[in-house]
């Protein structure tokens, strides 16, 4: 392990963090089962599982958020009553949320203070913790400007307003809940540095995460947890990729995608010089080209914000653009007033939204409305020409339930109690099973454990060997790399250069991604 000789003398105080009988129901479901778990202190621990195995809910016990039916919490050896998330600050607990807990019109400084105000002049607790702000980013490496705006920060400089929260509030203990799940790659590997740091200065850190490179490359050791349960602590240099995935799964997981070469036949979509100014007057798309046929997987690669979401946008009617687009020969409409989500569905246009909570499902609704949603003029869901035929849509969604095996497989269940592979589950069985000609998928597996992971690139690859055209746009490299045939790299609105997978690296696309060219399928060197 790469801090063996300082892990040894740390075994032998008390653990940071250790949790004894655990337990914690939520009505019939077992969330927790009876956990025990030792975390060493300054050393970076992850915690594994599929989702819904009750890691969110051991560390928001943790944290003060839910109280545990029965079990004990120790903090450094001393036994700890942590009723609320204000007992676990006093005990040195600090927590960052998937989804962060930050007031956007307010500055960094403002949202820093904000729970945490030293008196009644709020003067003097700006300029107190504008001077511990600075000395804490100078320390961690974490710089951010004071008085930004939360609303104009990039997601990974609003991470680190997070981290900068808990430490103002002298955390020794970290606790980060999927943190990459909203970070480009970039920005994932500098999160990973800053929590080396903090590890070097003797803070402890719980790492929650599904992702298995991330426990590879970061963590000293690795828990397990299954079904509500602990199965293992392991040294993370004594154990792999492979093996936790079984552990986390309970049967040997495909890790790398498994698929024969592609055989792509005619041009299904072609895409000229497409154009597209926002709101603001601002480019977003600035002349973009290119091509897919039927049987294979263009993957479009890039840091976040670079036009992808507005390609998507075009393409599935949702944003008007200027240019040409041709489906199967024919021209799609480009303007706001016939370019429409109805009117590429029945052009042969399937799409995956990128955000399935906020695009894709309506959290709110059932199962069985999100599988209609789009698609309820179709014949097969009519009664008459007034009314749906809600029992005909039910059991059409049971058999999808089935075929992409969405658990529970309950049709009446709202989207909101469906883990979020489940979630992304029941979007991609309502759009592949209308057997589109062209199907666009954006960030396909994020925040989705490794099992859903698995089934979902096992069926974009059968979609593929069907015959259909995938546009797939995602911010994993590594994802890009195993399914696409072909990868075009898209920087500030423009396809920077195209690759073959078996021709490139991550090196190659990265530089792609950060708008230099070097190669003669380049679209040229950014300004």
């Amino acid at each position: 392990m790469g801090s063996e000789g300082g892990q040894g003398r740390q075994e032998t105080a008390a653990p940071a963090i250790e949790l004894r009988g655990i337990s914690k129901a939520f009505g019939p479901v077992q969330a927790n089962r009876d956990i025990s778990l030792a975390v060493a202190r300054g050393t970076i621990h992850g915690i594994i599982g599929e989702n819904g195995a009750g890691k969110s809910t051991l560390m928001s016990i943790l944290y003060g958020f839910y109280r545990a039916d029965s079990g004990e919490i120790f903090i450094n050896g001393r036994r700890a009553e942590i009723h609320d998330s204000q007992d676990a600050i006093a005990a040195g607990i600090g927590m960052v949320f998937q989804h962060f807990k930050l007031v956007e019109n307010f500055t960094v400084l403002e949202n820093i203070i904000l729970g945490a105000e030293n008196g009644p002049l709020l003067r003097d607790s700006l300029a107190d913790a504008r001077r511990s702000l600075l000395t804490l980013a100078e320390e961690y490496e974490l710089g951010v400007d004071p008085d930004a705006r939360i609303e104009d920060l990039s997601v990974g400089h609003r991470q680190r307003v997070e981290i900068l929260k808990a430490l103002y509030r002298q955390a020794d203990i970290l606790i980060l809940d999927e943190p990459t799940g909203v970070l480009t790659p970039s920005e994932a590997d500098h999160l990973f540095r800053i929590l080396r740091g903090l590890k070097e200065q003797g803070k402890t850190i719980i790492l929650i995460t599904h992702k298995l490179r991330e426990i590879m490359d970061v963590t000293d050791t690795v828990s397990v947890m299954r079904r509500g349960e602990m199965l293992a602590t392991v040294r993370t240099a004594e154990t792999s990729p492979e093996d936790l995935a079984e552990r986390m799964v309970g049967r040997k997981v495909l890790l790398q995608v498994d698929k024969r070469p592609a055989s792509p036949g005619e041009t299904v979509l072609k895409v000229e010089n497409l154009k597209v100014v926002d709101e603001d007057g601002v480019a977003r798309l600035k002349g973009v080209s290119f091509d897919l046929r039927a049987g294979e997987i263009l993957g479009i690669a890039g840091v976040a914000g670079n036009g992808q979401s507005e390609l998507l946008e075009v393409l599935g009617g949702y944003r008007p653009a200027t240019g040409r687009i041709t489906l199967n020969g024919h021209d799609l409409p480009l303007d706001g007033r016939l370019a429409n989500g109805r009117a590429r569905r029945a052009a042969g246009i399937a799409h995956v939204p990128e955000d399935r909570q906020s695009e894709g499902l309506v959290m709110e609704f059932a199962a069985w409305e999100n599988i209609a949603f789009g698609y309820h003029h179709d014949p097969a869901y009519q009664k008459n020409a007034l009314f749906m035929d809600n029992a005909a849509i039910q059991a059409d969604t049971e058999g999808k339930m089935q075929r992409f095996d969405v658990r529970p497989p309950d049709p009446r269940l709202q989207a909101k109690s469906f883990s979020g592979g489940n979630q992304q589950k029941i979007v991609l069985a309502r759009e592949i099973e209308r057997n589109p000609d062209l199907l666009l998928v954006g960030q396909p597996t994020r925040g989705v454990d490794i099992g859903a992971i698995e089934f979902i690139h096992q069926r974009l690859i059968e979609l593929r060997d069907a015959g259909k055209a995938i546009l797939l746009v995602s911010v994993e490299l590594e994802e890009i790399m195993s399914l696409a045939d072909r990868i075009a790299v898209m920087f500030d609105g423009r396809i920077m250069g195209e690759r073959l997978p078996a021709d490139t690296d991550e090196r190659d696309l990265g530089l792609l991604m950060a708008g230099v060219s070097n190669g003669a399928n380049d679209g040229g060197e950014a300004a």
